[in-house]
């Protein structure tokens, strides 16, 4: 027991030799230890800390694995003839190998029922009549590790989780050397009646072998901890039953998963740069369902983002005309937060989804101007994480799946405290949950078929050829995100439309209606379980205190007149997108925020000249107020105070689909 102890607790190549060295000294040592265990320890504890170190060969560590492998049985269901069998093993177990060498075991068997004889623990009639009976073998091949746990993949990310950890080993070799040998316990944040609802409505809803891969992970909002990961596709090797090792619902770094495309869940991070920036969650822009921009008005980290292209992005879902926060969020309106992050800039949101939790590594493919519509290699744990975030009220926790090691002697050997910092204010943060409630609760709302008993909020996702869909919902005790992702059998990405997922025909995917119910399933299961808690309604608008100031009115004036005139009011002004108006085209004929409003120094405001589309010479100049122009009212025909016959019709745009 104390060679094994030492060996179990050596942490680099140098502490296992000399703890394994042929050496007085080393024999010593062990002496010594022995006789501090005898004093310390029971010999029951010694005994059974001995069993769960030692190795017995084929790959299997700790008795409870041997009488698995060997016997196809537990531990405590062993009889006489097997346990005299495994404790022969011990003294040599590549040499006393029954799979290898039976005579040899065998042999060594039948020493320990002799033995067990001169001690009179057993008669010698007995040892006679047993140790001329055959070995009994019924071998189980190993499924050490995490395959035969009951949450595979969860144990898989606890495992890469720890193999990362630098304290506990200078190399990857030696941290997985004390993690198999080292007589640990470890202590893991998983909640076993989240994980059986995880799965359970994960499997009910995507098969292993779909052209799809179902995926959903639940955080624990003000601590990190991780309650729950679970896929569709099991763990194993065999491929025609849709078995696979790598693990879809963590980071890639954590699972060798490439990850996926969040869709619109991304336009959380958008939103919140601009309620951190002073934005009102009132604002309202023009939206219409088709709207066309250029790369080079996005205000990027370092001056305007550096190409020049076109591009068009389109809604897929029916808003107002000039919709708010509020509604651009609960409708998911592309054109709105398109909008809304060229008022923001790129580099705010960026760096806030970093902030919440989302691994982004490639600015140049991730920080551009589609970046609101979402990006790729996201994986559901670090969405989980990130809206755990908005859930904490601006408190982002690190996601963690181990919160404490026990040594062999079952003492603190490792701690893993909580790792969380402010990222948000309060404000912004339950003014985001605020928003996103109405998404569970507003009649119609695209999760008001998924509600709880519990308040709760939510988002959708879905990218271009609904290749993936996603539901992010959340209470204030935990938060869980569900996904479905078009995959093949070598995870390569494909269109969720027309397929066959989970014994049902999906036409055309959603955020919704695809992966919303996993989440209903999971949540509905254990909500019983989650406390009675709602979300802390958003209080004043932080830039309307104190040093708020009143936004000038530009409407009327050539886009640099406007910007001279915000800038001199302490403002920074955006040019956005050209909107209908009969003003004469540069001219500016809406903003956002409207005049009057207020607003922190330093704020964006928004400018939409006129495209000239209804601009006549002849025309008088419009009487209408710059509230209507913005609004839409006065943006074509006649100045009859009626908005115009525009709503957000039509098919799936080139950009990212938003439910």
């Amino acid at each position: 027991m104390a060679k094994l102890t030492e060996l179990a607790q050596a942490k680099t190549s140098a502490e296992r030799r000399a703890a394994t060295a042929d050496t007085y000294q080393r024999k010593i040592l062990e002496l010594r230890h022995a006789i501090a265990f005898e004093k310390s320890y029971s010999k029951d504890w010694i005994l059974n800390r001995y069993l769960n170190l030692a190795y017995f060969g084929d790959g299997a560590y700790g008795i409870q694995s041997a009488a698995r492998h060997y016997f196809s049985k537990d531990a405590k269901d062993l009889n006489l003839r097997e346990s005299a069998t495994l404790a022969g093993l011990v003294k040599n177990p590549v040499g006393f190998n029954p799979t290898n060498n039976p005579a040899a075991a065998k042999s060594r068997r039948n020493v320990v029922l002799n033995r067990m004889a001169q001690l009179k623990i057993i008669t010698d009639q007995k040892a006679k009549k047993l140790g001329a009976r055959g070995l009994g073998l019924k071998i189980t091949s190993s499924r050490n590790g995490c395959v035969s746990s009951v949450a595979p993949f969860f144990c898989d990310y606890a495992l890469r989780y720890l193999l990362a950890d630098p304290s506990l080993g200078k190399t990857v070799d030696d941290r997985r050397q004390l993690i198999d040998t080292g007589g640990l316990s470890i202590k893991s944040t998983i909640d076993l009646r989240f994980q059986q609802a995880a799965s359970k409505a994960v499997s009910a809803h995507v098969r292993p072998t779909d052209r799809a891969i179902g995926a959903l992970a639940m955080v624990e909002p003000g601590s990190g901890d991780v309650r729950a990961i679970a896929q569709s596709r099991p763990m194993g090797r065999n491929g025609k039953l849709g078995q696979t090792f790598l693990n879809y619902v963590v980071p890639s770094n954590l699972g060798d998963s490439g990850g996926f495309q969040a869709g619109s869940t991304f336009k959380i991070f958008v939103m919140a740069a601009a309620l951190e920036q002073g934005i009102s969650p009132r604002t309202t822009i023009p939206s219409p369902q088709t709207i066309h921009l250029n790369q080079g008005s996005f205000p990027d980290c370092d001056g305007m983002y550096s190409s020049t292209k076109d591009f068009e992005v389109n809604n897929s879902t029916n808003a107002s005309y000039s919709p708010d926060m509020y509604e651009g969020a609960q409708l998911s309106v592309n054109t709105f937060f398109i909008q809304l992050e060229q008022q923001t800039g790129l580099c705010d949101p960026y760096t806030l989804a970093t902030k919440m939790g989302v691994q982004l590594t490639n600015p140049p493919t991730e920080r551009t101007p589609t970046f609101t519509l979402g990006v790729d290699s996201v994986s559901p744990l670090e969405m989980a994480e990130a809206y755990a975030t908005v859930a904490a009220r601006g408190e982002h926790c690190q996601a963690k799946p181990v919160t404490e090691i026990l040594n062999s002697a079952g003492k603190v050997f490792k701690t893993y405290d909580d790792q969380c910092n402010r990222v948000l204010s309060k404000y912004t943060a339950d003014t985001i949950n605020d928003i996103l409630k109405g998404v569970m609760d507003k009649p119609g709302g695209f999760g008001s078929a998924l509600q709880i008993d519990k308040q709760s909020a939510g988002k959708t996702g879905t990218t271009d050829n609904n290749k993936a869909v996603w539901f992010d919902g959340y209470t204030p005790a935990l938060a869980t995100v569900s996904m479905v992702a078009g995959a093949n059998k070598f995870g390569t990405p494909v269109t969720l439309n027309n397929q066959s997922i989970g014994g049902l025909f999906t036409e055309t995917a959603h955020g919704s209606t695809t992966a919303g119910p996993i989440w209903g399933d999971a949540m509905k299961a254990i909500q019983d379980l989650l406390p009675d808690k709602g979300f802390t309604p958003p209080g004043q608008d932080p830039a309307s205190v104190g040093s708020s100031t009143s936004v000038p009115n530009t409407i009327g004036m050539s886009t640099g007149q406007a910007q001279s005139t915000l800038q001199a009011a302490g403002f920074t002004p955006v040019v956005g997108t050209a909107i209908d108006s009969r003003r004469a085209p540069g001219v500016v004929a809406g903003q956002s925020p409207t005049d009057g409003a207020s607003a922190a120094p330093g704020s964006t405001v928004t400018l939409f000249p006129s495209n000239g589309a209804n601009y006549s010479r002849s025309q008088p100049r419009s009487t209408a107020t710059p509230a209507a122009i913005l609004s839409g009212n006065a943006s074509a025909g006649p100045d009859n105070g009626q908005p115009p016959k525009h709503r957000n019709h039509g098919r799936h745009g080139k950009h990212h689909p938003a439910r």
